[in-house]
């Protein structure tokens, strides 16, 4: 896309919401550059400002007086943000001040038609304007929201543009055979020698090599992004609670003897590695006539339908009884298993994993009230997962990303097919690798519908 000043200005608070010790105020100009902008600046501090030049003066409000003191940046486009001439005022945090500001720079601009931004109107301009795009953009709010050091760093990799490099040397990839493939149709007399001439199942075996490649990061990355929901499951009184507080390392579940006493559910995120999992203990499982236990379990099982991964406990004293058969039965097939036998310290066993076999799943034997054996299960759930230690190079991906990538991966697949045919299949082939092409640059936003933009940039924050 061509950069663009068509915009209105906008205006917002681009600091969380809440007290602290600096807040900051931006306005993007919109098509406005130069002497309109800062007519509007002088108005609010006094006088025109250097391009980025901090000035620390005062805020004034309508009558001269003054609302505040703070530093003054002024960033002509398209060297900013947004790629339009930006000011932001960087003053005290507290949320009176800020709005007190925040409307002064409306009334300073309302010649110009400045208004309130909407929810990731500053990114979506820098990326109309060329300053970023989708992949990196999105990769904005995804720094924002991290939940884990390695969802940060992974965050700021795809922001750099590490993930839409990728993207870009496929593409080109893609291309150059497209190109190949269009010029060969122009002359059909050749069509006969061209994929061998071209090597085209040589180019082909490249780019599905490269799209596995970055299909297996993106899929680390969406973990590192969204996480793992594990959900504790069993009878009452086998220890859920207990091994929530276990993983957790912290007392966040009530733990007691009585059984039924957790009657709704509770999740905790927890970090192993750095990927987050989402830990959601659950009532106890078993037939009864508390109407406030039956709603408890019966939320029980819808999330256990949700799940990524079910944690099946079993008191270690008694091993699979009959109760815990019916709930084998009922616990979903697509969904990874893992058995739990829990109170080993009063059963007099140790800790150990004990491998599926003849369609039983794994099991870890464990002891969550003594600790022993937590980090086996912890080791567990990291494969269920998929996560591969040791991978600096991932950059976060959204389940878009995946998606697109996987469909990408496909009409490759269909084109290969079609180069099998040799002569008589060169249209179908090139059909193919412009669809795998459409789908590549739907991540990066070259071919993005306005109805998808819409929808990312909305979920952002007010202010970016």
């Amino acid at each position: 896309m061509s950069a663009t000043h068509t915009a209105v200005p906008i205006a917002a608070i681009a600091t969380a919401p809440g007290r602290g010790g600096i807040g900051v105020v931006r306005v993007s100009f919109g098509k406005y550059r130069g002497e309109a902008v800062q007519a509007v600046i002088a108005k609010l501090v006094g006088q025109p400002l250097k391009a980025r030049h901090a000035a620390y003066l005062p805020f004034l409000d309508g009558q001269g007086g003054t609302l505040d003191r703070g530093i003054a940046l002024y960033f002509p486009g398209p060297n900013s943000y947004t790629g339009e001439d930006v000011l932001e005022l960087q003053g005290h945090g507290g949320p009176i001040v800020l709005q007190l500001i925040l409307q002064r720079c409306l009334d300073a601009g309302a010649e110009l038609g400045v208004r309130l931004a909407e929810p990731g109107e500053f990114t979506h301009r820098a990326f109309l304007n060329d300053k970023l795009d989708l992949a990196q953009a999105e990769a904005v709010a995804d720094l924002i929201e991290a939940s884990t050091e390695a969802a940060a760093r992974s965050a700021s990799r795809s922001l750099d543009g590490a993930f839409s490099r990728e993207i870009h040397q496929l593409v080109d990839q893609v291309i150059h055979l497209r190109m190949l493939v269009e010029a060969t149709l122009d002359f059909p007399e050749e069509e006969i020698d061209f994929l061998e001439a071209a090597d085209a199942h040589g180019q082909l075996a490249r780019i599905q090599a490269q799209l596995d490649s970055v299909l297996a990061q993106a899929k680390q990355g969406a973990l590192l992004r969204e996480g793992l929901n594990v959900v504790l499951a069993g009878q009452p009184n086998v220890g859920k609670s207990s091994l929530l507080n276990a993983l957790a390392g912290a007392e966040l579940a009530i733990v007691t003897p009585i059984a039924g006493t957790t009657r709704d559910k509770v999740q905790q995120t927890i970090q192993i590695d750095g990927i987050p999992l989402h830990i959601i203990d659950t009532a106890g499982l078993r037939e009864t006539h508390d109407e406030v236990e039956q709603i408890g379990i019966a939320r029980s099982w819808s999330e256990i339908a949700k799940a990524d991964a079910v944690l099946h406990l079993l008191d270690a004293r008694m091993g699979m009884t009959a109760d815990d058969e019916d709930i084998a039965k009922r616990l979903p097939t697509q969904v990874p298993i893992v058995r739990v036998l829990n109170k080993t310290d009063l059963a007099g066993e140790a800790a150990m994993v004990v491998a599926a076999r003849d369609g039983t799943p794994m099991a870890i034997r464990l002891s969550a009230k003594a600790g022993d054996g937590i980090d086996l299960l912890r080791s567990e759930l990291l494969k269920i997962a998929g996560w591969q230690a040791g991978n600096e190079g991932v950059f976060l991906a959204r389940e878009r990303h995946l998606a697109a990538l996987r469909a990408a991966r496909e009409h490759v697949d269909v084109a290969a097919a079609h180069a099998a045919q040799n002569a008589g299949a060169l249209d179908l082939f090139a059909e193919e690798l412009r669809l795998a092409q459409e789908q590549l640059n739907a991540i990066t936003g070259e071919f993005t519908s306005d109805d998808l933009l819409g929808v990312i940039f909305s979920r952002f924050c007010i202010g970016k």
